[in-house]
């Protein structure tokens, strides 16, 4: 249950303003199908995190326990300052009506968006420190949807009354508690 709620809450944070989240607002303002583009966040997300887990488990097998401790608390802290650098998104042109179409196109937007983003990192690093691939992957799911859905469904209205520069804040500190924990907890 701690991977489940530690990814939930990390990669919710985390995704505060990141680029999968301007993504999320662009296709939603775009296309005003929600239910399409949601439905392609959760596919994408569930491929990319399932793939980033896998590698995270990977790597815990891989790596003696002691170097692994240090290779997990060293990645949430390079999390946690490039959670502090705003991310920038630009829209690219699309025109698409169908529902199945602004599916895939959201299914494979978010999927190549989430390559190397942080979130995706972190789900490495979260899937190394935890035993749980299910719980990890499951959590980190929840926490993109937690913080794109939203945005999906509010569009604009909702963008304008997030402090960006908080939740960086909030999700660096998340990150090196983390870094804290992995180093101090066997």
């Amino acid at each position: 249950m701690e991977a489940f709620l530690v990814s939930v809450v990390l990669i919710a944070v985390g995704e505060i303003g990141d680029k999968t989240q301007l993504l999320a607002l662009v296709l939603a303002t775009r296309y005003r199908r929600r239910l399409p583009i949601v439905l392609g966040i959760l596919v994408a997300t569930l491929a990319n995190h399932t793939l980033a887990g896998m590698l995270g488990a990977l790597l815990r097998d891989l790596v003696p326990g002691e170097w692994l401790r240090w290779l997990v608390a060293g990645s949430f802290v390079l999390m946690a300052l490039w959670a502090l650098k705003p991310d920038r998104f630009e829209e690219r042109d699309a025109a698409a009506d169908g529902s199945s179409r602004i599916f895939f196109i959201t299914t494979a937007a978010f999927f190549m968006a989430e390559m190397g983003d942080k979130t995706q990192i972190a789900t490495i690093a979260l899937a190394a420190q935890f035993r749980s691939l299910l719980a990890v992957v499951a959590g980190t799911t929840l926490g993109m949807l937690i913080a794109d859905v939203p945005v999906v469904w509010l569009g604009r209205a909702a963008a304008g009354k997030v402090s960006l520069r908080l939740a960086r804040l909030f999700a660096a500190a998340l990150f090196v508690a983390l870094a804290l924990a992995a180093v101090l907890t066997d």
